[in-house]
């Protein structure tokens, strides 16, 4: 996981060119999604993570996004239901 505020604009754009970059996340929220999801391209610079993977944001404790990654989400959210 990369925080966004410990990352200069050329590396960044660099490591999305390269895949070494693939999701974004909130780290206030917990969740993670694409990088093309309007929600996270609105979030605050300080709260935003990025992750090559979504087993990377998955294993720091992420959920997925309810906009961009819907079907994920919901069944996220379906077995967080079960357990409850």
């Amino acid at each position: 996981m990369i925080a966004h505020t410990d990352i200069d604009a050329t590396t960044l754009r660099r490591k999305i060119k390269r895949h070494e970059i693939n999701f974004g996340g909130n780290k206030q929220l917990k969740i993670y999604g694409t990088l093309q999801c309007k929600s996270g391209k609105r979030m605050k610079k300080e709260n935003r993570v990025f992750f090559i993977s979504e087993r990377e944001a998955v294993k720091m404790g992420y959920r997925p996004c309810g906009h961009c990654m819907k079907n994920k989400y919901n069944r996220w959210k379906n077995k967080k239901e079960q357990v409850n």
